[in-house]
């Protein structure tokens, strides 16, 4: 069944079995919850969130995140919103079903303090280019008038995923693949990789169980930013010209978070 997936490409999964570590069971069996956790305060989902906000540019602590959330003190409402709502965002996928209208419901989370209300959990209808901070066009997303069908083939591929028999090689495997379509067809106006990284781990929830929740890829991705967005550069400039047989770093950076976290 899998190898009739709408468009997650599965021609990687043998390479990408011979290099990651043959020890990934044990290490995922092996998260734990941090002390600080409570009731009402996750600290992993603040790790996520701050370490996702940061790989935007938004510039917030982890230190003083904590404090906000798990001891009530206050900072300038501008320094923790995004944050917030992006914490939000994780709270409400790990209660949730990955299906197509909760992401929807995740991105309304956490855009709420990025784009306008109307556009919140909307595909958008405009161009989108992702450029360099001097003006160069660094990548070119799928066009307004493909981005319906395109996410609906990578809905579907979820689904059809969410209710196959995966071993945790394949889980990881799709989970860092969905990643990455997602954040190449772009279907928002803004949040988009804010969001990936958030279903990449939803999914990797769905499939193995709540201790995903614990692994530490935002951070991964933050302190390797550079090598992130060269991974994801590595495909081309254009959507309709991506080569998926450059996707390997990029797949293999979520298991080496994995064994940073464990």
């Amino acid at each position: 069944m899998k190898d009739t997936l709408n468009i997650l490409p599965n021609t990687l999964l043998e390479p990408y079995r011979l290099q990651v570590s043959k020890h990934l069971a044990t290490l995922f069996e092996g998260l734990t919850d941090a002390e600080l956790s409570t009731d009402t305060f996750s600290f992993y989902t603040s790790v996520s969130s701050v370490y996702s906000s940061k790989i935007e540019g938004e510039d917030v602590d982890l230190d003083s995140y904590v404090k906000h959330k798990r001891f009530g003190i206050e900072f300038q409402p501008d320094y923790t919103k995004k944050t917030d709502d992006l914490y939000d965002a994780y709270i409400f996928a790990s209660t949730h079903d990955l299906t197509e209208s909760n992401i929807s419901e995740a991105h309304k989370l956490l855009s709420k303090h990025i784009v306008a209300k109307h556009q919140q959990g909307k595909f958008r209808s405009q161009n989108m280019y992702v450029s360099t901070p001097d003006g160069r066009i660094e990548y070119v997303a799928a066009t307004p008038f493909e981005v319906e069908s395109e996410m609906q083939k990578l809905y579907a591929d979820i689904e059809s995923l969410l209710s196959q028999e995966l071993d945790i090689e394949e889980v990881f495997y799709y989970a860092a693949m969905i990643h990455l379509v997602f954040v190449k067809i772009h279907p928002w106006s803004d949040g988009n990789g804010r969001c990936a990284r958030l279903v990449k781990k939803w999914f990797l929830a769905q499939k193995l169980g709540d201790k995903a929740w614990f692994i530490q890829s935002e951070k991964g991705y933050y302190q390797q930013h550079q090598t992130y967005y060269q991974n994801l550069r590595a495909l081309g400039l254009e959507y309709a010209e991506l080569d998926y047989g450059m996707a390997l770093p990029f797949l293999l950076m979520l298991p080496v978070a994995l064994e940073v976290t464990a």
